[in-house]
This record gives C-alpha cells, sequence and structure tokens, in this order.
C-alpha cells in the first residue's frame, strides 16, 4: 500500500495558473477562466491585478450551488473545445460555462485516465468497464480508447448527452450510455450475477438520482463499496474510486480497498494541479488497485 500525491504531467491546453483566497486562475486552450474554489484558503502568489489582466471571465457565487459568468473581457465564448493528447491517448472535449461554475472537465482527472487506459491495456481488447457517476466522461473516453467495452452511467440526461458529444469529438463510437441511479443499478447488476473487469466511480458529496432518489457520501459509499466489490470479475479487474469532499481523507479510501484486497496491488492518495505560480492545489483523494 502507498500513500502518494499525483498530479496529471500531460497537459497542454490546461495550466492552472495561480489559486487563493478561495478563487483559482486557470487556462483552458486560449480562454483563462477565475472560478471559486474552497479548497484555496491561503492568499494567491500573484496581485488581483494581474488576475484581472488575464482573465477573460469569472464565475460570481450567488448561492451554494448556483451564480452566474462576468465577462472580463472580449472573447468570452459560451462553448469553446479543449484537447487532451499523451503517448497513449488523444481525447478532445467541448467545454461551455455552466450555472454551477463547471466547464465541463476535471483537469487534475488526467492522472486516473492514465491509469485507467494502462489498465485496460493489461486486461486486453474488449474489457468490461463501467463507470459510475461518469459525468463528462473523460475516464468512459480513455477506457474506450483503450479498448475497453464501455458502459458510460450518469443521472443527469444532459450530461449524457454532453459525453456523447465528447465521444464524437474524439472519434470513439460505441460507449453505452445510461441515465440511472448509479446505487440502484449496481444492486441490480449484483443481483442479476454481472462482473466488470474495470469499474470507475467519483461520487458526489451530496446528489439526487433521475427520479429524486437521494446520495449521501457518508452514508451510502460504505454499501455501495461493498456491491462494487462483487461485481468485479474475480480472474482480473481494476477499480478506480474517487472522492472530492472537503475533510475527506484518503486513508478512509484506503480503509474501504484493504477489506477487499488486503496487501495487495493497491494505492491511495490525493490529486492535485501544480500551478504555474508554484502552489499545489489538492483536489479530492482517490483509491486504486487491480487483480
Amino acid at each position: 500500500m502507498q500513500i502518494a500525491a499525483h498530479h496529471p504531467q500531460h497537459w497542454q491546453d490546461y495550466e492552472l495558473l495561480d489559486c487563493g483566497n478561495f478563487e483559482k486562475l486557470e487556462r483552458f486552450g486560449e480562454i483563462v477562466l477565475i472560478r471559486p474554489e474552497p479548497q484555496a484558503l491561503w492568499q494567491p502568489v500573484w496581485s488581483a491585478e494581474e488576475w484581472q489582466k488575464m482573465a477573460h471571465g469569472r464565475f460570481e457565487q450567488q448561492g451554494s450551488n448556483s451564480g452566474a459568468w462576468v465577462a472580463l473581457r472580449k472573447g468570452l465564448p459560451e462553448h469553446w473545445y479543449l484537447k487532451y493528447n499523451s503517448e497513449q491517448l488523444k481525447l478532445k472535449f467541448r467545454l461551455a460555462l455552466t450555472g454551477f461554475k463547471h466547464v465541463g472537465i476535471f483537469p487534475e482527472q488526467a492522472d486516473n485516465w492514465e491509469y485507467i487506459a494502462q489498465q485496460v491495456k493489461r486486461l486486453g481488447q474488449g474489457a468490461r468497464v463501467l463507470n459510475l457517476f461518469a459525468y463528462t466522461g473523460g475516464a468512459s473516453l480513455a477506457a474506450k480508447q483503450a479498448g475497453a467495452d464501455v458502459i458510460h452511467l450518469d443521472s443527469v440526461k444532459q450530461v449524457v448527452s454532453w459525453s456523447r458529444s465528447n465521444m464524437e469529438l474524439s472519434g470513439l463510437s460505441d460507449i453505452r450510455w445510461l441515465v440511472e441511479d448509479a446505487r440502484k443499478f449496481v444492486q441490480r447488476e449484483v443481483k442479476r450475477g454481472r462482473t466488470y473487469q474495470g469499474i470507475m466511480l467519483d461520487p458526489p458529496a451530496y446528489g439526487l438520482g433521475p427520479n429524486g432518489e437521494r446520495w449521501k457520501l457518508e452514508e451510502q459509499l460504505g454499501p455501495m463499496m461493498e456491491d462494487v466489490f462483487r461485481l468485479l470479475d474475480p480472474e482480473g479487474h481494476f477499480l478506480v474510486l474517487n472522492a472530492y469532499s472537503l475533510g475527506l481523507s484518503s486513508l478512509i479510501v484506503d480503509n474501504f480497498l484493504a477489506q477487499h484486497y488486503g496487501l495487495g496491488q493497491r494505492e491511495s492518495g490525493e490529486l492535485y494541479l501544480q500551478a504555474r505560480s508554484g502552489v499545489k492545489l489538492p483536489l479530492g483523494v482517490f483509491g486504486r488497485a487491480f487483480l
């Protein structure tokens, strides 16, 4: 077992420029944005004037889960495109300004994408992979491009449509799309006796299913993981668990994995982004394991 801190190393179109005072300054291609960031407790390295000069737009929070974008200079688009290129992955994403501060991608997850691609290649073409709480599909695209047979599940229909457009932009096809409650789907798959050679899940702290099903991470992650472990192919598999929740320790994630893998091939830790200004921004905990 290892406790580690990982950050993506292959981004060219994305860069964290600076962060602090509960905000982050980021470059997505040619577009520079200021967004809220609850983990950036310190003061920024660069001045407010430097941030203002560089940024095209800023997200102004108007409630706990919503707000509005304010243009700071000309050229702030409603949507644009971003490429991710490494030795083993060539992906393309459609980005957009949403009312929830998100733009359609979590750049720190690229470290997990690389791991997923490596594991799919280890298991071989046609590996059965399930992506739960899948958002706009970066992990699904990585698995598919590496040769997996992918099921992508999210509870929001519009987000699944967004994922489909990312698949097409990346020159991929034949991902199976499901608009479902992840907890209920996993329970049904256990009853059916299904198994998967790869499972990725990135559950939110709080959420609602398509029919109002309530999700709270601290209450439901334990039962969820018990069923997820039952779905893993005993002949060979991999698992990626990611969680972004303030105060959640990577040791909690490691304890889940230890119950199933013992002293086997597992790793847990933090994901972070390295800013150009020199600051490291923590962005959630992860656990990864394979058999």
